[in-house]
């Protein structure tokens, strides 16, 4: 099949999205990578993108012809080169063989095609701050800004030689999901607490532009006759200053800001163990305006707008702990941020309409019922409980706050809760047992064994801070894998720790209430236990025992799990 487009870098973050907007609007495309591209047509198939005209060319830059085939390209008309090198603390020779000699590769083979119509190259917003005719500094900027410089420069030289017709795109920091690189490490240190100074302080222009409205941008250039031979920079004017930025991601993750600043003078001469901020980085910690009226008019003579920046901030950041930045798997489903009675809360889920609510226990997040969720035949809401998974703390009462997460919900949904949320749900249930078609409490800590007492100190503290993600495996019951490593992350940010000690006590101190509480219920209501963890207390309430699982049955067994909640909801119905 011909193509008409070929992408360079077609597996990266910006190049899997600009294959995915070029097939979205009609174009052949020939996606270039240096694997077998398997990770590529797997992404495009989870955004639900139709892969009829694709093709999949392996190809390395890095070497003269690019090591592509001679035959089934000679159709192409445009050629995007978003292969980059973009990481700090590399040599220069890494990164020159991608961003310079690599790029110059391109425009070179670009040049013999016979219906070629333009290169679209991509290389950065600071390519304004070296445009003063000054050679690369590898040595002050770094390797990945200094390479970039001369891989602008080397592009534009070898296209004039050869008369290609050359678009040069010159983003921001470009944000959406998958974006883990450069801005998203302030965010990061932000979420887990780690941003005590806020680094440049005052006038600091960050500036950023989404994926979405770049890669439109890019399908866009050669369109335009009258891009050719023009640079443009792709950003957003009005992205906040770096003080009010962090203190809009602050306010959404509901984490504090840090309230002092580093000037950039001192940084540069601060040892990296105090800042713990790379060099390379410090370069684009800038006041820095850029003219963005090109890129502006082509947008708007194409119909192209961008989204509402802190809109699009907040959304990322949404993105970024949905991956714990890139250390987990997505969460499922609509994610995000809400507040529930004055908290900021993570909720995944139907926020309106559920079947289950589904609450976890300790240590745990509402990742802990993605597998139970796959199962089950209604839509179901999941939050992490204030203070704990990613959700922030709060000063309401986690019955308090229960309250205010089903203020929404339009249906009687199964209300599910695990280990130390059968509390808070048993009381909800009790206060408003018509709220709800069924109550069904999984491992509840208190009819089980009493919590140790060293569990219950503060000693315990530290302990926890510092738990690998193996050994969480192991306290928990479970394999080593992604499911532990997420909940260590989560463990690590500021305050966790003390809070899962706090709770504990407060749990072991109302265990005589709950049972209390369980005998007098007027709902229907089932307890659900591994056969390796059962209940230490008698109750007259029907248990259901699952063989081989211990105390978190919904991740061991979740189709287990899954059939017994669907049989309760069943069960309800039929009432």
């Amino acid at each position: 099949m011909l193509s008409d487009s070929i992408v360079f870098g077609a597996g990266g973050f910006i190049g899997r999205s600009l294959v995915a907007e070029l097939l979205r609007g009609g174009h052949r495309v020939a996606a270039a990578v240096r694997g077998s591209g398997d990770g590529l047509t797997a992404w495009l198939d989870g955004q639900g993108i139709d892969r009829t005209a694709l093709t999949v060319v392996r190809a390395d830059i890095t070497a003269p012809g690019l090591g592509l085939p001679e035959d089934g390209l000679s159709g192409i008309r445009d050629v995007y080169n978003t292969a980059a090198r973009f990481a700090f603390g590399i040599t220069a020779a890494e990164a020159r063989a991608v961003n310079v000699t690599g790029a110059v590769h391109v425009v070179s083979w670009a040049a013999g095609l016979p219906k070629l119509r333009r290169v679209v190259h991509i290389s950065g917003y600071r390519m304004a701050a070296a445009a003063d005719g000054r050679p690369p500094d590898y040595r002050r900027q770094g390797a990945y800004e200094a390479s970039k410089q001369e891989g602008d420069t080397a592009v534009r030289e070898r296209a004039r030689e050869l008369g290609v017709p050359l678009s040069i795109a010159n983003p921001s920091t470009v944000i959406g999901p998958g974006q883990y690189l450069g801005l998203a490490e302030v965010v990061s240190g932000l979420w887990q607490g780690r941003l005590r100074a806020l680094p440049g302080g005052p006038g600091i222009f960050l500036p950023v532009v989404t994926l979405d409205h770049f890669v439109r941008f890019l399908a866009a250039l050669p369109q335009d006759p009258g891009s050719a031979g023009r640079t443009y920079w792709v950003l957003d004017d009005s992205t906040p200053e770096l003080p009010a930025l962090v203190g809009l991601l602050a306010a959404h993750m509901g984490v504090r800001p840090p309230r002092r600043s580093i000037p950039v003078g001192l940084l540069r001469r601060l040892p990296r163990a105090i800042t713990r901020a790379d060099p390379e980085t410090l370069s684009f910690l800038s006041a820095d305006r850029y003219d963005t009226a090109a890129a502006r008019a082509l947008s708007a003579a194409h119909g192209l707008s961008m989204a509402p920046v802190q809109a699009a901030l907040r959304q990322w950041a949404d993105d970024l702990v949905a991956t714990r930045f890139g250390r987990s798997a997505r969460s499922r489903g609509p994610y995000g941020f809400h507040s529930v009675a004055g908290t900021r809360t993570w909720v995944t889920g139907e926020r309106r309409r559920p079947g289950y609510v589904l609450l976890h226990g300790l240590l745990l997040s509402a990742d802990a019922w993605a597998g139970t969720a796959d199962h089950l035949d209604a839509p179901v809401l999941a939050p992490d409980l204030p203070g704990f998974g990613r959700s922030g703390a709060g000063e309401a009462s986690l019955d308090d706050w229960l309250g205010d997460l089903l203020r929404p919900v339009e249906t009687r949904p199964v209300l599910v809760a695990h280990s130390l949320a059968c509390g808070p749900a048993l009381r909800c249930a009790a206060a408003r047992p018509d709220r709800f078609a069924a109550l069904v409490l999984v491992a509840p800590a208190f009819l089980q064994r009493p919590s140790a007492a060293s569990l219950r100190s503060p000693l315990a503290v530290p302990l926890l801070r510092a738990a690998s993600a193996a050994r969480l495996a192991r306290s928990l019951g479970l394999p080593e894998g992604p499911g532990p490593d997420a909940l260590a992350l989560d463990l690590r940010r500021a305050g966790t720790s003390r809070r899962v000690v706090a709770a504990v006590r407060d749990a072991h101190r109302q265990r005589a209430e709950l049972r209390r509480v369980l005998r007098e219920l007027r709902m229907p209501v089932d307890i659900v236990v591994g056969s390796a963890d059962p209940l230490a207390e008698p109750v007259e309430t029907p248990v259901t025992v699952i063989e081989a699982a211990g105390h978190c049955p919904q991740l061991t067994h979740p189709a287990a799990v899954a059939r017994l909640l669907t049989s309760c909801r069943d069960r309800a119905a039929a009432r």
